[in-house]
């Protein structure tokens, strides 16, 4: 079984997929310890966008949860999300953009990476994303609609650890999922390993964003 899906989404219509992004951490290259991370954290008050040329995904999962985090003001607020999961991930030209806006002197600051546009496709294993907003023309091969998040077991299964999701909430998978032209906002990344070839990271002192 097939299913295509193109054009814009948000969490509250429960998106079909959302997609990997990168982590703050790839500004240095970290690649963080093999296996799914149980552990969750509180969310900084930026949320960032990210674009790709390609996705292609294994065992792929996502269900829905909430971000507890902080406004940039310190105080404490939450974020409803999709967490979207793969075993495996290939994303070809890559782009993360964060914007830190009322920087004294320069005003607003933007923090651009790219990976992944060469020969050799950014890769990750285990890899969840937090996520708020999608747009791309996404195929998945043996989908299911409708699964309980605990037992949606094509993907690296839920993240665990302090994690706000129901278990016997919503969820969706599928053996695979090939998206084209990502564009997407989320507030979240932690995966078991993220290989970034061809990292390049640059500021700027405007709002500058990958799309």
């Amino acid at each position: 079984m097939e299913s295509q899906v193109r054009g814009g989404t948000r969490w509250k219509r429960f998106a079909v997929v959302m997609v990997p992004s990168v982590a703050a951490t790839a500004a240095i290259g970290v690649a963080l310890a093999q296996g799914a991370l149980a552990a969750s954290f509180s969310v900084s008050g930026q949320s960032f966008k990210v674009s790709a040329d390609r996705l292609e995904g294994e065992g792929f999962s996502q269900y829905g949860a909430i971000d507890k985090g902080y406004t940039l003001e310190g105080k404490e607020t939450v974020h409803p999300v999709a967490v979207s999961a793969f075993r495996d991930a290939k994303i070809t030209n890559l782009c993360q953009s964060v914007v830190t806006p009322n920087v004294p002197v320069f005003g607003s600051v933007s923090l651009i990476l790219k990976a992944g546009g060469g020969k050799t496709p950014v890769k990750a294993h285990n890899i969840y994303i937090d996520v708020a907003d999608l747009q791309a023309d996404a195929t998945f091969k043996n989908i299911d609609i409708g699964v309980a998040a605990q037992d949606a077991g094509k993907g690296p299964g839920m993240k665990g650890g302090n994690e706000l999701a129901n278990p016997f909430g919503f969820a969706q998978q599928a053996e695979t999922a090939t998206l084209i032209d990502v564009k997407q906002t989320a507030w979240a990344t932690t995966a078991g390993t993220f290989e970034l070839s061809g990292l390049k990271m640059s500021l700027s002192t405007k709002a500058k964003e990958c799309y």
